[in-house]
């Protein structure tokens, strides 16, 4: 549900808030001799790789909960790394956007580096819960301590 969740809100991102400036920028290519005329299928291709790509990337706080749960990542290596997540997000963010301009890839990377933070706050909440669950042991006659 909560995957489902992050992925339509995502989409719903790409959407709402990148795709009109990203279409807006290919269209700008029009001068007095040269007029874009995208084809139905150009503009839904368009529109559907930025809403998988959006959707995806929010994803990532789910992602960052599973590997927390099979022991890869933490919380403090999270945040010890997150000038190289930073930069990551903005490689990313220039391979996945579908058109070559800073605005769309900083539309891209800045979320994607939000979620990185709410997904090191995640990270911290489930080691934390965690630990109260292992201070909570049981005895030999079934009783807590």
């Amino acid at each position: 549900m909560l995957s489902s969740l992050f992925f339509f809100g995502g989409a719903a991102f790409g959407y709402f808030v990148v795709f009109p400036p990203a279409f807006k920028f290919l269209l700008g290519y029009s001068n007095d001799f040269l007029s874009p005329m995208p084809t139905v299928k150009e503009y839904f291709s368009l529109c559907l790789r930025l809403l998988i790509a959006f959707g995806v990337i929010f994803e990532l706080p789910i992602f960052m909960v599973l590997l927390a749960k099979m022991g890869v990542v933490s919380a403090a290596f999270l945040s010890k790394h997150r000038k190289y997540a930073i930069l990551l997000s903005f490689v990313i963010a220039a391979i996945l956007t579908p058109t070559p301009d800073v605005i769309n890839q900083c539309l891209m990377a800045v979320p994607l580096i939000v979620l990185y933070e709410v997904s090191i706050v995640a990270v911290w909440l489930l080691g934390r819960k965690r630990l109260a669950g292992f201070a909570e042991t049981k005895n030999v006659d079934g009783t807590t301590e």
